[in-house]
């Protein structure tokens, strides 16, 4: 068996965050949908623009690296987006359906953190300097839109679904 390497790791793991990015980019919307505040939705809306922006930054990592822009199946996304989906269909006129959706959006982007910072640490390591550079971009939007999020659940969607229950 062939001796694997840091840089089989970042390519696997570019693999598996590439899924997972256009898996997002088709979730939101019907996230977007099925938000019941505009501002939620708006969120849904923006990121969504900015996923698509995300998944170009990863194709030019592939590029860097010298390989093609493949996925690789990701039962931990598929399994939040799954929840997700859940929480669309349990609490669908509800007043605590947007806490869910908000709650379901914060462990997506969570979860992009966690790559987008292993990567870019992976990236710096390995020496690919301008995939550090996109990466940085990605992990800081994504960091952005969990702050934003958070501000969004602190002053309108968890109030909303605590004076309605």
């Amino acid at each position: 068996m062939a001796s694997k390497t840091l840089d089989d790791l970042f390519h696997e793991t570019l693999k598996d965050i590439y899924y997972a990015e256009r898996q997002i980019v088709k979730a939101l919307p019907k996230m977007a949908r099925g938000a019941q505040d505009p501002k939620l939705k708006a969120a849904f809306e923006k990121h969504r623009d900015e996923t698509e922006g995300q998944i170009d930054r990863l194709k030019q990592v592939f590029e860097i690296i010298g390989k093609r822009a493949q996925g690789k199946t990701c039962p931990a996304i598929d399994g939040i987006i799954e929840e997700g989906e859940e929480i669309l269909d349990e609490f669908k006129g509800t007043p605590a359906l947007d806490a869910g959706l908000l709650a379901a959006a914060q462990a997506v982007e969570h979860y992009e953190i966690s790559r987008y910072g292993t990567l870019r640490a992976w990236a710096q390591q390995l020496g690919h300097r301008d995939a550090v550079t996109l990466l940085e971009q990605t992990l800081a939007e994504e960091s952005k839109t969990d702050e934003a999020l958070t501000a969004l659940a602190k002053t309108a969607v968890n109030t909303a679904a605590q004076k309605a229950a």
